[in-house]
């Protein structure tokens, strides 16, 4: 009897300690390609979908370029995601403005806790939580070892623009293409234009040009970046039809070993493989990471990085089990699990000790090193004014616009904004 009474409490404790939640779908939208972390969220969403029944939690997958160009429109529509990816910044500022995104502040609370300050700060708008970052990551330089060998470059030697550029020189002298970029999304492109503002202007370039001090977005910074830009496109370091190139077909050239370096996030390590001919791509350990080199007479700092804090944001119709689902996703065990397998570098405190991969490593001591963070340029500036940053960094690569015009366009699109 005893017996019997105490299973039924613990049974009764179960039941209050987990939500209920009645023949719910939870559909979460993302175009993270890299197959670690899919694997990953899919077994957190059968975790989490066995513990809750009555709840179906699924994760979608939607190529990058056609998630950013049916977001908004699915939005506003009754088949809105009710979780999904953002990069944080002025697009998702943009989303909550519009009446799109649902105030989780209260529900987030402990979760937070456990996470970098910088991530979850970027996961809000006025003080208030519209989501839960997952990762940190950094824009560098990854590069072939065997090519620079191949050529006589030293990744150790490449500290300033000067030494970037005498390494690209050598490379084509070498018949070897020293740089690969998915031009053709116009977004991979802009990783140059940015990193030159910042390591021009230093960590205040991007907000003193966003509250118009000094010509705003026409300053000498923004001028002197695409100046910068031109000249190492002057030297036609790009594979052929770079202006064509897909993100993924490039990942895949580098992949493939047929171009030097490519100036791009952490999730090209688990996607230069599956987008390569040979479906192999190259091994880690003839792949480097080399940081963007300073500038002469520039304010930026070496250890100052770009890159982007990932998560996910509530739209506005999400049911409550899609916030529950939030908070079980960003335990420690799953962060740790994520860090063991190099899906992702995740912003839960301590989880980055689980990380072994080397590659993976340099990114996160980067991260942890760093004296200032950007976010990308794209997404921090809003989609209207990240639009024409995109654009821009494109057309002063293929000399379609001077320096001077693009800087004049930015702050065109940013006085209209």
């Amino acid at each position: 009897m005893n017996v019997r009474r105490y299973a039924l409490g613990a049974a009764c404790v179960f039941a209050l300690a987990v939500p209920a939640f009645a023949d719910t779908n939870v559909t979460i939208l993302h175009v993270n390609e890299v197959a670690a972390a899919r694997t990953l969220w899919d077994k957190i969403a059968a975790d989490y979908n066995a513990a809750h029944p009555g709840v179906k939690v699924q994760f979608k997958y939607l190529e990058n370029e056609a998630f950013k160009a049916k977001l908004p429109t699915m939005l506003q529509s009754d088949d809105r995601p009710d979780l999904f990816y953002s990069w944080g910044g002025g697009v998702m500022q943009a989303q909550d403005k519009a009446g799109l995104l649902k105030d989780v502040t209260a529900d987030l609370t402990d979760a937070e806790s456990k996470m970098s300050t910088t991530a979850v700060n970027a996961f809000k708008v006025d003080g208030k939580a519209v989501g839960v970052p997952f990762e940190m990551g950094e824009v560098a330089f990854y590069y072939n070892k065997k090519l620079f060998a191949q050529a006589g470059v030293k990744a150790e030697d490449i500290k300033s623009w000067d030494d970037f550029l005498d390494a690209v020189k050598k490379l084509k002298a070498a018949g070897i293409t020293p740089l690969v970029v998915g031009a053709g999304e116009k977004w991979p492109m802009h990783f140059y234009y940015s990193y030159l503002v910042v390591r021009i202007g230093g960590d205040g370039a991007l907000a003193d040009a966003k509250a118009n001090k000094n010509g705003g977005f026409k300053n000498a910074t923004f001028v002197e970046a695409g100046k910068r830009l031109h000249e190492l496109a002057a030297l036609e370091p790009f594979q052929a039809g770079y202006l064509s190139t897909s993100h993924a077909q490039s990942a895949g050239v580098f992949g493939d070993g047929k171009a030097a370096m490519d100036l791009m996030g952490q999730w090209l390590l688990g996607m230069q493989a599956p987008n390569s001919a040979s479906g192999k791509g190259l091994p880690d350990d003839d792949i480097g990471i080399l940081s963007f080199p300073t500038v002469p007479g520039g304010k930026g700092k070496p250890t100052d990085t770009l890159g982007g804090v990932n998560g996910f944001v509530v739209s506005k119709s999400a049911p409550a089990a899609a916030v529950d689902f939030l908070k079980f996703f960003s335990q420690d065990k799953y962060a740790k699990e994520a860090a063991a397998t190099s899906a992702y570098i995740p912003v839960v405190k301590g989880a980055e000790t689980a990380i072994t991969d080397p590659l993976q490593r340099r990114l996160a001591d980067d991260l942890a090193a760093s004296t200032y963070h950007q976010n990308f340029f794209d997404q921090d500036l809003g989609p209207s004014v990240g639009r024409v940053i995109n654009d821009v960094s494109v057309a002063v690569a293929a000399g379609q616009t001077t320096p001077e015009a693009a800087a004049a366009a930015i702050q065109d699109a940013a006085d209209q904004q």
